[in-house]
């Protein structure tokens, strides 16, 4: 219980647990668990072995209110990362792509309803039972309906074919499956009931959980039977802070890692490195595509907007807004420009960009298209309709509110009023069809992009908040999903944005106002080798724990 003490000891405060996200909507909301705990202990100089870790990493969980079980949430979600506990069957490399871990291989069929993997016959769990093509059948059965993160609707069943081989029956072809292969962690099947699993889980990962401390701390020691590359560090604490309070801990010496808010960007800590991690943390403003014909969601909320619906108006700001600036102001640099909100993933297509920063040209778009300033006020107007609509963010998000509060100053200067609204996501996705809406977009998988992009109904969900529609994208995207051929699928993905006519990108229809992609930051001990962090992986820092050293042989004393 020595950490115990320590993490009291943290500035004499701990003032609020996060919980992990159990939702996967457009990664805006970190749903947290709250409550505080207060001590009377000062921080004090402890020390702890070279080969032992301190970790305070909010985004890779929080604290998972149901415990460590894949099957409930761990390891999946908005942020999707490596479980420790469990084993998957595949995992990601430096460079983003998909390579084995439990699996050898795996094949589909022609019309790409059936995927075969197979799987190792040399592991087992910690209770040193062997893990057999049943246990991942057993797996992704339980899994179907569980959990709504992991969403295997499309999973009729897992099969397995023998000891070595699974079989997944598919009701439709779905390219981006092999992203639920990457990230559902294996359980048994002879010692999983889902009612007591979470708090003392058996799996097959790098390390065991031996400890839980709820609401304080988890403590996971190395796995002496794991059969990967085994982690340099043999014992991993985690601590449940919130990032100010992480902030703090690391400028105590308490934590070796620590998440910390990007407004400490600048700020430098004795004896720590403050790094940034390239992620795929998009934000983007979402507009309503279609105009306001009286037409109401399924729950009564008003659809349509006469000004966002003009695609000069999109196109105008996606051209006269300075994302560099953005970046630079609001976030400090720590990230990169965003046109597309999947720029940095492997089916991003550079085509689909356009050079913005260019008001000039942008404020032309606006009066070609009959977008003018007849009355003086500033705000242009068309057929007797401003040029102004709402911009909503949520209002506990200080990161949403400075984006917000950017895009709306530039947007002045176009004579385009944004009038803007912190509140709620209730109230946000109450008015997302009619409304702009400053979004997060954080998902690898590329199912994602299906779902954001294709024509749907108003169906009161917050993917696809503009109810885009157009036929080629979702002829585009459709053969990206329910192709067998993986290469195809990229090069569909990359044609739903722009195929050199039409596009949801702002090439072409510009749906979105993409702006920024945010880094995710760390303060980092400076004895800590963190070898090659996964490419734009920033949310999943432990993902290659595999590779992490401490640079001192000898036991490292806390600062």
């Amino acid at each position: 219980m020595g950490t115990l003490i320590v993490i009291i000891a943290i500035i004499g405060i701990i003032t609020s647990m996060s919980g992990c996200v159990s939702s996967p909507t457009d990664d805006s909301e970190l749903g947290s668990a709250s409550g505080s705990e207060s001590g009377s202990v000062s921080a004090s100089s402890t020390s702890r072995a070279s080969d032992e870790l301190v970790v305070n990493v909010y985004s890779h969980t929080g604290e998972p209110e149901t415990g460590f079980d894949p099957l409930l949430g761990w390891g999946c979600g908005h942020v999707n990362f490596e479980p420790l506990i469990q084993s998957t069957l595949f995992k990601t490399d430096d460079e983003g792509g998909i390579i084995n871990d439990l699996a050898t291989g795996y094949s589909a069929s022609p019309d790409g309803k059936t995927w075969t993997v197979n799987v190792r016959d040399d592991v087992k769990f910690t209770d040193g039972e062997k893990l057999t093509a049943e246990d991942v059948a057993f797996t992704f059965n339980t899994a179907i309906g569980s959990n709504s993160e992991l969403d295997m609707s499309n999973l009729e069943n897992a099969r397995a074919v023998n000891d070595t081989a699974v079989e997944f029956n598919l009701k439709e072809p779905q390219s981006s499956f092999i992203w639920r292969l990457r990230y559902v962690g294996i359980v048994p099947e002879h010692a999983y009931k889902k009612e007591t699993y979470g708090a003392s889980p058996i799996g097959s990962g790098p390390y065991k959980l031996v400890q839980w401390d709820k609401g304080q701390q988890a403590i996971f020691e190395l796995n002496d039977n794991y059969y990967g590359q085994k982690p340099y560090f043999k014992k991993i604490t985690m601590l449940f802070l919130d990032k100010d309070t992480a902030f703090a801990a690391a400028k105590s010496g308490n934590v070796d890692i620590a998440e910390i808010d990007i407004t400490h960007a600048n700020q430098s800590i004795n004896g720590y490195d403050i790094i940034s991690l390239p992620s795929s943390r998009a934000f983007g403003v979402s507009f309503p595509m279609q105009n306001n014909t009286g037409k109401k969601s399924l729950t009564g909320d008003t659809i349509g907007n006469n000004v966002t619906a003009d695609i000069a108006v999109r196109k105008a700001l996606n051209t006269g807004i300075d994302r560099k600036a953005i970046l630079d102001g609001v976030i400090y640099g720590k990230g990169d420009v965003e046109y597309t909100g999947v720029d940095q993933r492997t089916f991003g297509n550079p085509e689909a960009r356009i050079k913005d920063s260019k008001p000039e040209e942008a404020i032309k778009i606006l009066e070609d298209a009959g977008w003018k300033d007849t009355d003086g006020d500033g705000i242009r107007e068309k057929d007797g309709t401003k040029a102004e609509f709402k911009l909503y963010y949520s209002s506990s998000d200080q990161t949403r509110q400075a984006l917000s509060v950017a895009v709306s100053e530039q947007a002045k200067k176009l004579g385009i009023k944004i009038n803007l609204v912190g509140t709620n996501w209730d109230e946000i996705y109450a008015n997302q069809y009619s409304s702009a809406v400053l979004y997060a977009y954080s998902s690898i998988d590329t199912f994602n992009l299906y779902q954001q992009y294709h024509t749907k109904e108003a169906d009161d969900t917050y993917r696809n908040p503009g109810l885009y529609s157009n036929p080629f994208v979702d002829g585009y995207l459709e053969t990206a999903l329910r192709t067998s051929d993986q290469e195809q699928a990229i090069e569909n993905w990359k044609l739903a944005a722009y195929d050199g006519n039409t596009g949801f990108g702002p090439s072409a229809d510009a749906t979105w106002l993409w702006l920024v992609t945010m880094d995710y930051l760390y303060a980092v001990d400076e004895t800590i080798d963190m070898g090659t962090p996964e490419k734009n992986a920033g949310s999943d820092i432990l993902g290659n724990i595999y590779e992490w050293t401490r640079t001192s042989a000898t036991d490292t004393a806390q600062k």
